[in-house]
């Protein structure tokens, strides 16, 4: 028979979730995303991939920018949804909305929770080198990612998996976690389950600052921050005031002084062992590989990077 629902969610990792309620039986009364942005050169609007893609299927978009008034109370209150679906949304949902009669709100958040709540699981994750991570399909409560989840599915951390490719397996099991919980809700089979508080951790917001490279830690460490910090904000380090930003790069093992350039392939000793620069990009240009980019740039063996 479906449910009708409204849907919460801003970036790209929400797409495939939106798309997967939008072929299905259940019906989406409006979508609400993050209201657009200004470009880098401040002229053009850029609406959220959400917004594009509700626009695409003509599903109604609102982007306030809060929900904080009585103009989206009565908004929720008139189209009376049985659920409301948040997938990285990016505002806080008020008490007022959560305490509506009769509605629902599930977050799809990609973590096993209580492990990593907050804003950015899946870079922490990476970073943390977890063996694996998952989707949380849980009810929201005024405390950030506190509340009881329905669902929740495992996933192994491949070695080689980055912030894009990770969040590309979640998002498209988060889509079938969803649509499991709502057939739950709809034969009214569902149960929540209370989390752990025993075993809470928060993934912090990226820092910008987060984002040069520390040669004095192990080379798993490093591998594992460009990793999770890949595409944005990314992981760099200063050669000679140019700021040159590493995309991918393996551990291998080699030693040395640390930050010590070891060979022609860009191979730079850490304090574990060293790790091989395999596609790198200067400020404000494009992603070489590092043999075309050493072919116009001279990084010589033996000098130390900071």
């Amino acid at each position: 028979m479906g449910l009708n629902l409204i849907f919460m969610g801003t970036p790209e990792f929400a797409v495939p979730i939106l798309k997967s309620l939008q072929e299905s039986e259940h019906q989406i009364l409006s979508v609400y995303t993050q209201p657009p942005k200004k470009s880098n050169r401040g002229q053009q609007l850029n609406l959220s991939p959400v917004h594009q893609f509700s626009n695409k299927v003509k599903i109604i978009v609102r982007s306030p920018k809060s929900l904080n008034n009585q103009e989206e109370i009565n908004f929720f209150k008139k189209i009376n949804p049985d659920i409301v679906v948040v997938v990285a949304y990016g505002k806080i949902i008020p008490q007022q909305l959560l305490t509506l009669k009769n509605i629902k709100f599930l977050n799809i958040h990609a973590s096993l929770l209580p492990r990593w709540r907050g804003a950015a699981p899946i870079q922490r994750a990476i970073m943390e080198r977890d063996d694996e991570t998952g989707i949380s399909i849980m009810q929201i409560v005024s405390e950030l990612d506190a509340g009881p989840y329905m669902l929740q599915e495992k996933i192994k951390i491949d070695k080689k998996d980055n912030y894009i490719s990770l969040s590309k397996k979640l998002c498209n099991l988060g889509s079938k976690l969803i649509l499991k919980s709502l057939n739950l809700i709809e034969q009214n089979k569902h149960k929540f389950v209370e989390q752990n508080k025993n075993n809470i951790l928060y993934a912090k917001k990226i820092d910008k600052k987060e984002s040069e490279i520390d040669w004095s830690l192990p080379a798993d460490n490093i591998i594992a921050k460009i990793n999770g910090l890949n595409p944005f904000p990314g992981v760099w380090f200063s050669h000679k005031g140019t700021r040159l930003k590493i995309i991918e790069a393996i551990e291998v093992d080699r030693s040395g002084k640390i930050g010590e350039v070891l060979d022609n392939n860009l191979t730079v000793a850490c304090k574990q062992k060293a790790i091989r620069v395999l596609l790198i990009q200067k400020e404000g240009k494009k992603i070489l590989k590092v043999k075309d980019f050493l072919a116009g740039y001279k990084i010589q063996i033996g000098e130390k990077l900071v």
